[in-house]
């Protein structure tokens, strides 16, 4: 039975049917567009969206049974883009042949990670998710409004649904350099999926995406890196990082088109998730950035990733975050 949320805030996550995203009331004191819509004090965005009703329908499609982890080890890669700093693993030593502790270094957006909502503001107003300022962040005032711990609380375990784009494009003759700007179209990734029998369209436009999916997409930056010597690929991570199309930290990932802001949107992922330092292409060329305007519209971007080549389409998958 289809259940429609309300255009009154705040919207009830077991609905069937949300508005898209041209459709999104205006909210009083938000940037335009955005989609603050689960409530004055929510700190979880579209995880809203996994309800126990639907982690239990993903769960009812497990078929193997196997663990993919999607995580890098911490200390890959081994020099990190954008000037992050380098992960340092100590081992402690408690009692000699006795006990030992280990002791991390490491700046979380280094490697695999969670973009928490607290990361990258929408830059016109400076406001984060659901009108979180930096004052909430850092200094006397520092609250912990919309910090990442929210989601661990929540736990996160949904259907995932692999786009392999890298594949797709191999298997093509679609030539391009994980390393440097790339954009991917919507009509691209929506050949990609076709190719994988996917229709991206949401179920509700007759589509295979489900409400609360979590989406990955394979750009085949992890499979460049490891092509690469130690010296080529840490010789790239420190390209010189400014912010504008000259920036020399370049990336394939998602274009930035409308068309794609559209389809992220009306989808209503979960979260959604790349194997490349950015989710969209790096630099941005369109004068805008995805990631301030996927995070008003409560997507959680997780980047940098192992994401394997497959010809699975759709898995189950259940992991925290912290």
């Amino acid at each position: 039975m289809n259940k429609t949320a309300a255009l009154s805030m705040p919207f009830d996550p077991d609905s069937t049917i949300f508005p898209t995203r041209k459709e999104l009331p205006s909210i009083p004191g938000a940037p335009e567009g955005a989609a603050w819509v689960w409530g004055d004090n929510d700190n979880i965005g579209r995880l809203n969206l996994l309800t126990p009703t639907r982690v239990a329908a993903a769960g009812k499609e497990i078929r193997s049974g196997e663990i993919v982890p999607v995580n890098l080890p911490l200390n890959t890669p081994e020099v990190p883009a954008f000037n992050r700093e380098v992960f340092k693993h100590e081992i402690k030593t408690l009692a000699e042949d006795v006990a030992y502790d280990d002791v991390y270094h490491l700046n979380t957006q280094s490697g695999t990670q969670f973009d928490g909502f607290r990361h990258f503001a929408h830059i016109p107003s400076g406001t984060f998710y659901n009108n979180t300022k930096g004052s909430d962040i850092v200094g006397p005032n520092a609250n912990h409004k919309c910090s990442i711990h929210h989601w661990a609380v929540h736990g996160i375990a949904g259907r995932g649904i692999l786009l392999d784009y890298r594949g797709y494009a191999h298997k093509k003759g679609i030539n391009y350099d994980p390393y440097e700007y790339y954009p991917i179209s919507f009509e691209e990734l929506k050949h990609c999926a076709a190719d994988q029998g996917i229709d991206i369209r949401p179920a509700a436009q007759g589509g295979d995406i489900k409400i609360g999916d979590i989406l990955f997409v394979r750009t085949g930056w992890v499979e460049a890196y490891h092509s690469k010597s130690p010296a080529e690929r840490n010789e790239l991570a420190v390209r010189p990082h400014a912010l504008g199309k000259d920036d020399g930290q370049r990336f394939a990932g998602l274009s930035q088109e409308e068309r794609m802001l559209d389809w992220l949107h009306d989808s209503y992922f979960s979260a959604v998730a790349g194997d490349a330092p950015a989710f969209e292409a790096w630099p941005t060329h369109e004068g805008k950035f995805c990631i301030s305007i996927l995070s008003d519209h409560e997507h959680d971007s997780n980047k940098h990733g192992r994401i394997p080549p497959s010809r699975v389409h759709s898995r189950s998958l259940g992991y925290a975050v912290g």
